[in-house]
């Protein structure tokens, strides 16, 4: 089609409500010439909002497709990761634990073992952990920081429950001056932070040895 037709086809569609993108779509010109021929038709209100609503449709659309295309790579994905993974044993719980530990866990004290955080799925595995060395459920103690907007009966029960734990493993819990609302990312502290606790030396010092027996075995390599 040759430019000239290409423009009359472009103001025949234009005078039917078609948007610059749907035009350019069919007849493959560029932005800047659709704009030199079409300056003076503008397009009323009324298709304007049509056309709003048809794109956030569209958009809608394009977003679930990709979300669908994306859980289903990510389900295969895991799928292989579980297969590569399988059942961990003793030994790899035990390794596991304790690069968990060397990252997150807490070391200032000596005689207890700690972890503090958000996510209660890795406090359950720290749990597992635990009780792979030897440590009974019933020894635990949790601290949790709350903020002051939050209900502190509410989330020790939901940590109890989450954990498995009786609220008599519970410390009295601390509670910011500060509010959850406030912060950048609310989303993260949706129930506060939780302090799972042990106070032994011995398993102190095992996991602190430990984490030493590591240190020794990637000093020095580059790594």
């Amino acid at each position: 089609m040759a430019l000239r037709e290409k423009k009359a086809e472009a103001i025949r569609m234009r005078k039917e409500g078609a948007s610059y993108s749907q035009i350019k779509e069919k007849l493959k010109v560029s932005k800047s010439s659709l704009s030199l021929w079409l300056h003076n038709m503008p397009l009323p209100e009324k298709r304007l909002r049509e056309l709003r609503d048809h794109n956030a449709v569209r958009i809608e659309r394009f977003s679930n497709t990709m979300r669908l295309k994306r859980e289903s790579r990510r389900a295969e994905v895991r799928e292989r990761a579980a297969k590569d993974i399988g059942k961990l044993s003793e030994r790899e719980l035990l390794i596991a634990g304790l690069f968990l530990y060397w990252g997150e866990g807490g070391k200032t004290e000596p005689t207890s073992t700690s972890l503090s955080n958000t996510d209660p799925t890795m406090l359950r595995f720290f749990m597992k952990w635990m009780e792979s060395l030897g440590v009974p459920r019933d020894r635990l103690r949790v601290h949790v920081h709350l903020y002051a907007d939050m209900n502190v009966r509410a989330e020790l029960k939901y940590w109890s429950e989450t954990l498995g734990l009786p609220l008599s493993s519970f410390t009295k819990p601390y509670v910011k001056t500060s509010n959850r609302s406030g912060l950048s990312y609310p989303q993260k502290f949706t129930h506060g932070t939780c302090n799972v606790i042990y106070h032994n030396r011995d398993v102190s010092e095992y996991v602190l040895m430990a984490l030493d027996y590591f240190r020794s075995e990637f000093m020095g390599e580059g790594v």
